[in-house]
């Protein structure tokens, strides 16, 4: 079979918008899954240290946990279920606050590209985390690194990245600007 210059092309924008789809999915996922991954639970400071080291051990008392492979693979199916109302995976993204709409958005795009998720591993850097996930959008596996950042308690996905996902969709929020 003989492929024409307009067929090539046409396979290219989809598997470029396909892409697009995954990422933006991704973003989407764990964003809003994350709001399930925060606990109150508060850390024990250690005993006598300097000045520094105090401010150091006050600020990791404030950290929610880490999350466990398992607590983000349950959050982020909570958060792929749309029948958990937006108002509730807002808190999931930084800064999410300022558009209210973004997690419908966001999950209506995931739904569209048959999106599905499995965190691997999960990496702690100190007011962050980072989370290695085997990302699938229309049949197409992708790896992929979201990063998350400690937000009032809770693991919140990095707005940047959030916005950078919302961008590759071709869509805008307020959240971004």
């Amino acid at each position: 079979m003989t492929r024409t210059y307009s067929n090539a092309k046409d396979e290219q924008l989809k598997l470029r918008k396909t892409g697009r789809i995954a990422i933006a999915g991704l973003a989407i996922v764990a964003a809003l899954g994350m709001t399930a991954c925060g606990d109150d639970k508060d850390s024990k400071p250690a005993a006598k240290t300097s000045t520094s080291a105090k401010a150091s051990a006050s600020a990791a008392a404030n950290l929610p946990p880490v999350p466990t492979v398992a607590e983000l693979n349950a959050a982020l199916a909570r958060a792929l279920d749309p029948a958990v109302p937006a108002s509730e995976k807002l808190d999931g993204v930084q800064g999410a606050e300022a558009d209210p709409t973004l997690p419908d958005r966001l999950s209506q795009a995931a739904k569209g590209a048959d999106v599905k998720i499995e965190v691997t591993d999960v990496t702690e850097f100190g007011d962050s985390v980072n989370a290695k996930a085997k990302f699938v959008v229309n049949g197409q596996e992708n790896l992929v690194d979201v990063p998350f950042v400690a937000d009032n308690g809770k693991w919140k996905i990095q707005k940047s990245w959030a916005c950078a996902m919302l961008t590759n969709l071709g869509q805008t929020s307020t959240a971004c600007s």
